[in-house]
């Protein structure tokens, strides 16, 4: 089941119409910035958005705009893939009846965090002819060394036990269909 976390926060700004129409040559010392026509930093302020505000951008999932804010939205998605680890891969992966393929990753690791909607986005599809887990490569460096894991994010297909195909990167969704085709 999938589930989405959207947190919304409002960042005041200034309106283009209040910046000065200085005619001084932009040679000056603080150059375009003392004129106003560029905004200067001063760090992020969050403004309160009403709840009506929340519950709209929520619903829509739209960016909601306000006069004189910018409303900027983090989505986090629920939808992770089961874990395999040592204690488990015999039963999930080596003795399974249907195609498996694992993810090898690591928290750290930015493209494996880019990679897994799409692993989570496929195990949907291909629901009931292949399994799809992912396998902590810190927690579990026995299992990574023992097929040969020496970069991450790489994805490994077995099927009756043995390793068929292994594609490694953040790699476009349409690679990873072509892979997993061949096995289910």
């Amino acid at each position: 089941m999938a589930a989405t976390v959207i947190q919304s926060f409002a960042v005041p700004c200034r309106s283009r119409a209040a910046a000065p129409r200085a005619s001084a040559s932009f040679s000056s010392p603080l150059g375009r910035r003392a004129l106003g026509l560029l905004p200067q930093f001063s760090g992020l302020r969050c403004a309160s958005v009403p709840l009506k505000v929340k519950l709209a951008a929520v619903a829509a999932r739209s960016r909601v705009v306000r006069r004189g804010a910018v409303v900027c939205e983090v989505q986090e998605t629920a939808v992770q893939l089961p874990d395999v680890t040592k204690a488990t891969w015999q039963s999930l992966v080596l003795d399974s009846s249907v195609p498996v393929l694992i993810d090898f990753w690591a928290p750290w690791c930015g493209p494996c965090r880019m990679i897994e909607p799409t692993v989570a986005k496929l195990a949907k599809v291909y629901e009931g002819k292949l399994k799809c887990y992912k396998l902590n490569t810190d927690e579990n460096p026995d299992i990574a060394t023992q097929y040969g894991i020496r970069s991450i994010p790489t994805m490994m297909i077995f099927k009756n036990g043995e390793k068929k195909d292994t594609v490694i990167g953040a790699v476009p969704e349409s690679t990873l269909v072509t892979s997993i085709e061949k096995f289910v």
